[in-house]
């Protein structure tokens, strides 16, 4: 694995789940800048930042989204924020440090690249298009997570792998993907990009199957294909 020699890195749950000092030094910038613009809001961070607040606002921060990309000296990774008022799923916010490009929005704000709107995401079936996902191999060895995944990855034109869930979700809003699906996905992998995908017009939806959350983004005809296959027996 490449990193920077003034790189920590430090195992959490697996070989590829990890976590780095950019990331510990990226949530600590975060929450402190929060902290003081927004005082009464609360946090919830990745990497541990807890905050309960005042307001019933809430930011759900992921500093480095992609860390095992980041580490390696892939350059798909970025940082993200979502913002929630109490159970709705207000704003969306993802950085992309290599372009620079920061993408914004929200189910009843139109998502932006840099302030410039995105069009809206055309409605096409999942035949026809591109499905981006993760799975760490072990999991395959589960049958209540491998059985959907293997119901849902057959339908697609081809399937992705990139390491992100916030830059994958970024991909669908911007066309340069065609959907997403991945279980057991955290608030701060998922929130960001479902609210820059709703920003553009796409569906965006988690669903139970055996136990398993499923989260679920892209166009809406897509989005309802994926769910049946997901929640289909057998």
């Amino acid at each position: 694995m490449r990193a920077d020699t003034q790189l920590t890195i430090a195992q959490k749950t697996s070989i590829s789940d990890i976590v780095t000092s950019a990331d510990t030094a990226a949530e600590r910038h975060i929450v402190e800048t929060l902290a003081a613009e927004r005082p009464d809001d609360g946090i919830l961070g990745e990497e541990g930042a807890r905050h309960e607040g005042t307001s019933g606002r809430r930011w759900i921060v992921d500093p480095v989204d992609g860390t095992y990309n980041f580490a390696s000296g892939s350059d798909y990774w970025c940082s993200a924020l979502a913002l929630v008022d109490g159970l709705e799923l207000v704003l969306g916010a993802v950085a992309h440090a290599r372009t620079g490009d920061v993408f914004v929005g929200g189910p009843r704000h139109p998502s932006t690249c840099n302030g410039a709107p995105l069009g809206p995401i055309p409605d096409l079936p999942l035949a026809g298009i591109s499905a981006a996902t993760y799975l760490h191999p072990p999991r395959m060895r589960e049958s209540v997570v491998a059985e959907p995944f293997r119901r849902a990855a057959q339908l697609p034109a081809t399937i992705r792998m990139l390491g992100s869930g916030s830059m994958d979700l970024v991909g669908v809003a911007t066309g340069l993907l065609g959907c997403w699906f991945q279980h057991t996905v955290a608030d701060w992998d998922w929130l960001p990009g479902a609210a820059i995908v709703a920003g553009v017009g796409g569906a965006t939806r988690q669903l139970d199957v055996g136990g398993v959350t499923w989260s679920v983004a892209g166009p809406p005809t897509a989005v309802e294909e994926l769910a049946s296959a997901l929640m289909a027996e057998g």
